[in-house]
């Protein structure tokens, strides 16, 4: 036995020893919690180093297709947690209830270590096996974890910090058990924070598919958050009856146990009927609508979604069915491909986003749209104006952060000849009455002076544009879509922005997801590819380009690849894009996830400092690189490792192409 592994033994028993109480109760503490159980109930040595218990495939599948549902959604949330988390050395798991683990998203620089720790898909993480550890006294808990280090009952998994909450069902149940483990030196709350978020996204999903055939009231206290992770969700039967709710809506009912809820009548919770909510949500386009709470008067914000239409039809009520009809049909109008269905290969955010503004295309309702600059918010703007019946009319973007404050008011109203001095002796048409007929897109919203704000508020109300000068107001007729990267509600509260405006821009509420969590990161930059290239479909990308591509952060997003792309193409040797085409400094700064290419600066300066056992090392890999014709992909199954692996040695050893030898 190691010093390490004799040192954690004498602790393990000593705090046991010393938190037993002599009538058998044990403290707060979850950890000390488990490793008394580990020690007096299940009988196990901290230095156990059996090798864990792996299933074989056909029970791994069986294991796996009972969690179908769940997994579907669980692998696309673990995708996401993973491109978070990417490069600081986590694996994303998925366990079961048993605590078999059945799937697994790893770093590369985790792989080794958690190949010596058996966390691989089969494998058994219950605590009864594996001591203490997040999966499996997370199973026990029923409640988020951190188990950092040497928290670890067993001596062989001290070397770990493990982050893990569970995925229950709208009963309580614990379902599945979702981990983030790594060798961090610290424990990370933001880790676990990232993984509750995960989890609360999986149980609203798993919730809503479970539910689709029943009506579902999706709520939250503030009309932004409906149709967030954060909202709550009821479902109701057709008479109004309570069959479920997520435990986001117990949450903010502030109830404890669903069994208060269910069973109960949607009047009785709520100041509205079944009918009534279900006329406001089809009518108002499925913008949110204020409710009361019966029994503490609480405000919230909520929109009914009615049985699939397949289903629906026998049970709704004469009235209803016809809405209901009405909007079935905008959805068959709109099954053909448009340019909105463009922007999304996959990825189910994105997918959300298309199906929600076609849904309202047709309609009268603002969008407004949230995301990191460079997301593409104008390209969704105007993929949404090419895909309504307004196709045919004007689309004017006005960027509010780009022209002076004082421009901005001339520029959006236009204005009468002689207005104002250095005025246009023929007046100006504004950029709202250009948009007449049409859609106006106004970009960086959030930017706009406060002395105009009012303006534009009136103009939204009164649809009627009154140009500086004139006398008399111009009618109009516009689709708004506005636009932001900061956050609103803090302008608002900071009386920079009008919480008045602020609620009429807010009719459907878009985020766009940033392009390093996109899960379609593949298909979109092949798609952008094409388009860059100007149809040429000549013109490829090599896969370990696009690895590098995909795994990269992208701090600028789609308008940083699309302009990368666009460089690439304009410079290319070949009409395959390699990573020989990327531009020098093309990772300064942006925190990449995977090592520097062959050819790219990341290692200037490194010369001379060195160790005698590093150079021979750079000498033998370069020898390696000399024999197999500094192909990546070759080198690496030869020395059994991945290209990333090797792209990082190749990095801290500051090997580049500048090293080839040439003949």
């Amino acid at each position: 036995m190691t010093e390490v592994a004799e040192q954690h033994v004498k602790h393990v028993h000593s705090v046991v020893q010393s938190r037993t109480k002599p009538d058998g109760i044990i403290g707060g503490n979850p950890i000390v919690n488990s490793w008394i159980r580990c020690l007096n109930e299940y009988s196990l040595d901290p230095d156990n180093c059996d090798e864990p218990i792996v299933i074989g495939n056909v029970e791994l599948q069986e294991r796996q297709a009972r969690l179908a549902d769940v997994q579907e959604v669980a692998k696309i949330e673990m995708a996401n947690l993973y491109q978070q988390l990417a490069g600081s050395g986590y694996a994303i798991m998925l366990m079961d209830c048993d605590g078999v683990l059945l799937n697994y998203f790893g770093d590369p620089s985790f792989t080794h270590a958690a190949s010596k720790t058996g966390l691989m898909q089969g494998a058994v993480w219950s605590e009864r096996l594996q001591g203490t550890n997040g999966m499996g006294t997370c199973l026990i808990e029923k409640r988020p974890i951190i188990v950092h280090q040497n928290e670890h009952y067993l001596v062989r998994n001290i070397g770990i910090s493990c982050a893990a909450a569970p995925i229950c069902n709208h009963q309580g149940d614990v379902l599945a058990v979702l981990d983030a483990s790594g060798e961090s030196k610290l424990a990370q709350q933001h880790t676990l924070a990232l993984v509750n978020m995960s989890v609360q996204m999986i149980e609203n999903r798993v919730f809503l598919q479970q539910f689709h055939r029943e009506y579902i009231v999706r709520f939250h206290n503030r009309p932004e958050f409906v149709g967030t992770l954060s909202e709550g969700a009821i479902a109701f039967d057709e008479a109004g009856t309570i069959l479920a709710a997520t435990r986001c809506a117990q949450f903010q009912l502030g109830v404890r146990s669903p069994t208060e809820i269910y069973g109960r009548n949607i009047t009785e919770l709520f100041n509205v009927s079944l009918p009534g909510l279900l006329d406001s949500s089809l009518k108002k386009a499925f913008h949110p609508t204020p409710i009361f709470e019966v029994r503490s008067g609480a405000r919230f914000f909520a929109v009914i979604y009615p049985p699939e239409p397949t289903q629906s039809a026998s049970r709704l009520s004469t009235q209803k069915r016809d809405l209901f009809k009405a909007d079935k049909s905008d959805k068959t109008a709109q099954t053909s491909r448009t340019p909105l269905d463009e922007l999304h290969f996959g990825d189910l955010a994105m997918s959300v986003n298309v199906h929600a503004a076609k849904r309202v295309l047709e309609r009268d309702v603002a969008i407004i749209l949230l995301g990191e600059t460079g997301t593409g918010k104008e390209m969704f703007a105007k993929a949404a104006h090419m895909s309504s019946s307004r196709v045919q009319q004007p689309f004017v973007a006005i960027n509010c952060a780009s022209i002076p404050e004082s421009l901005i008011e001339s520029e959006l109203f236009g204005y009468k000849s002689g207005a104002f001095t250095g005025a246009s002796k023929d007046g100006q048409r504004g950029k709202i009455f250009q948009a007449n007929g049409g859609t106006l897109f106004l970009d960086e919203i959030g930017d706009m002076p406060m002395s105009l704000q009012a303006r534009l508020l009136r103009v939204l109300e009164e649809r009627e544009v009154m140009p500086l000068g004139g006398d008399r107001p111009i009618k109009l007729d516009i689709r708004l879509i506005s636009a932001t990267h900061c956050d609103l509600q803090t302008k608002i509260t900071e009386n920079l922005f009008r919480e008045d405006l602020y609620y009429r821009l807010l009719g459907l509420t878009i985020t766009l997801p940033s392009l390093r969590v996109r899960t379609d990161k593949q298909a979109l930059i092949k798609h952008l590819l094409i388009k860059e290239s100007g149809g040429d479909n000549n013109i490829e990308i090599d896969d370990d380009l696009l690895t590098i591509f995909d795994q990269h952060r992208w701090p600028g997003n789609i308008r940083q690849l699309r302009h990368l792309l666009r460089t690439m193409i304009a410079l290319r040797d070949e009409d395959v894009l390699s990573v020989r085409d990327l531009p020098e400094g093309f990772f300064t700064g942006s925190l990449p996830s995977v090592a520097l290419p062959v050819g790219c600066d990341g290692g200037a300066g490194l010369e001379g400092k060195r160790n005698p056992l590093e150079n021979a090392e750079r000498d033998a890999l370069i020898q390696e690189l000399e024999q197999h014709g500094w192909n990546i992909t070759t080198l690496s199954k030869q020395l059994k490792m991945s290209r990333n692996t090797l792209y990082r040695k190749m990095r801290r050893l500051d090997v580049k192409e500048l090293d080839r030898v040439t003949v």
